[in-house]
């Protein structure tokens, strides 16, 4: 007996987009690649044409789409990808054009997105953009056959098939928004937490595939999945990270950003950013080794200030530099470390440099306990540094270095 195995083929891809001037074409069309070939596809061609503005009906206008439609014929081309945001009409028509699947950036990315979601909330996140994404490109008569009128020319036959599925969207984004809500809730408690017993958060944030995941697999082991594609993390992960003073500190892996990133994309992630919000220190983590670094480190930088991040110390943490020989001419935010998360080089120096940046949380006090509290003196002894102990008429004197909430603890026995 034979068997086959059904291979599957990649779809074959071009890349389409205005050229405006607002931004580098070919940047984009690389990160383009990049995210096709995320999502699966092979990218073919790239088709692009100089524009004051995008043409409304069909974005590239109608000769350069007449071009893309004999190259799709002539190569078999399965989809067409816009470097853009393309609205429901222009979609149609290129579609109606060029009798070829068409997706716009945003798309693609949901389309990432969906693939990579873990956990829960991740999936809450992407349906709700998603949703949110589809609601005003549903395809219907309009409303010459809406909701039942009250006079002549109005009668009908009520609520239209497109009206259905709106209310049903709107109901379903509701009810999504109702359980994210929840989820952000629990989580603040968390923050609120870990604020309360003291814990110090140092939140991974940067452009995607910048290395944030080998980052945390380096310093923490913490497994969690790192591959050279883009958008891989979209869940937070949080790991205890032991610093060379000896404090603990929570590390946070946070999703990646990328330029031109859709709205619906940060409103529904905004509670997972909001981690990178809520550090005590960010480390802003770039591939060294890319042409765009700079204009990563300020897409990143652009964000945390929406986030409401300014004034916090910022890290910036140019990752693979085992792939460069010299950098220079970068923007600096904050401080500067180099480091190979995955050969490990200069990690020792940005773990030093973390525990540099952090607001100290122990301090050295004298204090004098009577007799009767010597089992304080114990607890202090445990966990602190006791430099100096002595047994006095009225009572135990202590030198220590210990936590400062410890400290505050015993405050009304200071010297």
């Amino acid at each position: 007996m034979e068997y086959t195995v059904n291979e599957i083929k990649p779809e074959r891809a071009v890349l389409a987009g205005a050229d405006t001037g607002e931004y580098n074409i070919d940047s984009s069309f690389d990160e383009l690649t990049e995210l096709a070939k995320t999502a699966g596809a092979e990218v073919v061609a790239r088709f692009s044409q100089r524009r004051e503005k995008p043409d409304a009906a069909t974005f590239i206008g109608s000769g350069r789409l007449a071009e893309l439609k004999l190259f799709c014929e002539n190569n078999e081309i399965d989809l067409l990808i816009f470097d853009c945001e393309l609205t429901p009409s222009q979609q149609r028509n290129i579609e109606n054009e060029t009798d070829v699947r068409v997706v716009d950036r945003t798309t693609l990315i949901l389309d990432i997105f969906a693939a990579h979601a873990r956990s829960g909330e991740g999936k809450l996140q992407v349906e709700i953009a998603q949703l949110k994404y589809s609601l005003p490109r549903l395809g219907g008569k309009g409303t010459s056959l809406s909701r039942l009128g009250g006079g002549i020319g109005t009668r009908g036959p009520g609520e239209t098939k497109l009206e259905t599925d709106r209310r049903h969207i709107r109901r379903r984004i509701k009810s999504l928004e109702d359980e994210l809500s929840e989820l952000k809730k629990r989580r603040g408690m968390l923050r609120e937490r870990r604020h309360k017993d003291g814990v110090l958060t140092v939140a991974i944030v940067g452009y995607t595939n910048a290395g944030k995941s080998t980052l945390m697999n380096a310093l923490t082991q913490a497994g969690v999945l790192a591959e050279d594609k883009l958008f891989v993390t979209l869940d937070p992960t949080s790991r205890a990270l032991t610093l060379p003073s000896g404090r603990k500190v929570m590390l946070v892996d946070t999703v990646g950003l990328i330029r031109r990133l859709p709205h619906h994309l940060v409103e529904a992630f905004l509670s997972t950013l909001e981690e990178a919000a809520a550090a005590d220190l960010i480390l802003n983590v770039c591939d060294a080794s890319s042409d765009e670094c700079s204009e990563h480190l300020s897409v990143t930088d652009e964000l945390l200030t929406e986030l409401g991040c300014a004034g916090k110390p910022v890290i910036c943490v140019l990752n693979k530099c085992d792939l460069v020989t010299g950098i220079s001419d970068l923007p600096v935010i904050g401080k500067n470390v180099m480091i190979s998360a995955l050969t490990g080089e200069g990690l020792e120096g940005l773990l030093a440099e973390i525990d540099k940046e952090l607001p100290p949380t122990r301090r050295q006090a004298e204090l004098l306990f009577p007799y009767s509290m010597s089992g304080d003196v114990a607890k202090l002894r445990r966990d602190g540094v006791v430099h100096s102990e002595e047994f006095r008429e009225d009572g135990i004197y202590l030198r220590v270095t210990a936590e400062i909430r410890l400290l505050d603890s015993f405050k009304n026995f200071f010297l």
